[in-house]
């Protein structure tokens, strides 16, 4: 009998040792990186409702878990098996079961970037998102035509021209048009915050005017030094009641009438258009591009100077001047003589 008992001790004992090797062996394949992929990176789109099985063989398949005994232990061990969620995954280094089980739970997504330039119009807007894949033109054409999502700031906005901020965005594999849209417009709504609406009521501006006025300074320079004299040239000709002959306003106005080929000559500068500021004074009916944070800014606190024009010096600078004489000499200078040469 005592020998029996010993040895049921000792049967339960190697049992015991047994399980314990065994849950150590499972512990530490879970936790052991791998990568059983040649490419530098793999991408693993999962489905909404795909199945926890299907998922393992999927990760399996693309060789992100070594097997599914190992995937299955790695659900096991961190109870999450009703928690794995649909989206799209990068991997690019070995990495545990466990780990990937936890991404998947977090819902870890990977988000890819897609970065809008100051100055840019809604339509070209559109043609940037679908050339880097993220949906079609027409989606965000579409979702850019709601202007009541603006309509607070700006009851006459007809769409959203002017309001989607350019930014560099982060954005999860399938992300629609109108949910990348409104991230725009928040951030417009962050940039051009409190103080700066503040500042407008102060100077009785509206959003719509701050907003346009901005889009054609950021249409005129691209250099930081330039946009208060920019903003100021245009503050100055709308106090004078000066037309403000801005080319930019023309270039818009031939895109909407589908006559620009990338150049301004004499016979377009009367295109009957309510954009063109060389034959309607004041400033067009709305924004041509959206403007970044300092141009809005410096429409709002424009230079203290008396500049009433400029003109490109072919560099991306342009020089200034008070008076139509000085302003002609720099033409002939930066201009014709420029050109002659």
């Amino acid at each position: 009998m005592r020998r029996l008992a010993a040895l049921v001790v000792l049967l339960v004992t190697i049992a015991a040792a047994a399980g314990g090797i065994a849950a150590f062996l499972m512990w530490q394949r879970i936790h052991e990186p791998y990568k059983g992929y040649g490419l530098t990176e793999r991408f693993i789109d999962i489905a909404p409702s795909t199945g926890t099985a299907t998922i393992g063989r999927r990760l399996v398949d693309a060789g992100v878990v070594r097997d599914m005994s190992t995937f299955r232990a790695a659900l096991w061990w961190s109870g999450r098996s009703r928690g794995l969620q649909a989206g799209e995954y990068r991997f690019d280094r070995p990495i545990a079961a466990i780990e990937v089980v936890d991404r998947l739970a977090r819902g870890d997504v990977y988000a890819r970037r897609i970065t809008f330039p100051e100055g840019l119009t809604i339509r070209e807007m559109a043609r940037l998102y679908e050339t880097r894949d993220f949906g079609t033109e027409a989606s965000f054409l579409e979702a850019a035509r709601d202007g009541a999502r603006i309509r607070d700031l700006d009851p006459a906005a007809a769409d959203l021209e002017g309001y989607l901020f350019p930014d560099t965005y982060a954005l999860p594999r399938g992300t629609p048009a109108h949910r990348l849209v409104g991230l725009m417009i928040e951030r417009f709504r962050a940039t051009y915050n409190e103080e700066l609406r503040r500042q407008a009521r102060d100077q009785g501006l509206t959003t719509r005017q701050v907003v346009t006025l901005a889009s054609l300074v950021e249409k005129e320079t691209g250099r930081g030094d330039e946009r208060t004299l920019v903003a100021a040239v245009y503050r100055n000709r709308l106090k004078l009641g000066m037309a403000l002959q801005a080319d930019p306003t023309v270039v818009y106005a031939l895109l909407q009438a589908g006559r620009y080929d990338g150049n301004i000559r004499r016979p377009d500068l009367a295109i009957d258009s309510p954009y063109n500021t060389y034959r309607y004074p004041g400033l067009p009916p709305g924004p041509i591009a959206a403007p970044g944070k300092a141009s809005l800014e410096t429409s709002l606190l424009p230079a203290r100077v008396s500049y009433l024009y400029f003109v490109s010096r072919n560099d991306g600078s342009h020089v200034f001047a008070t008076t139509l004489a000085e302003h002609n000499r720099n033409v002939r200078q930066f201009q014709i003589l420029y050109f002659r040469r």
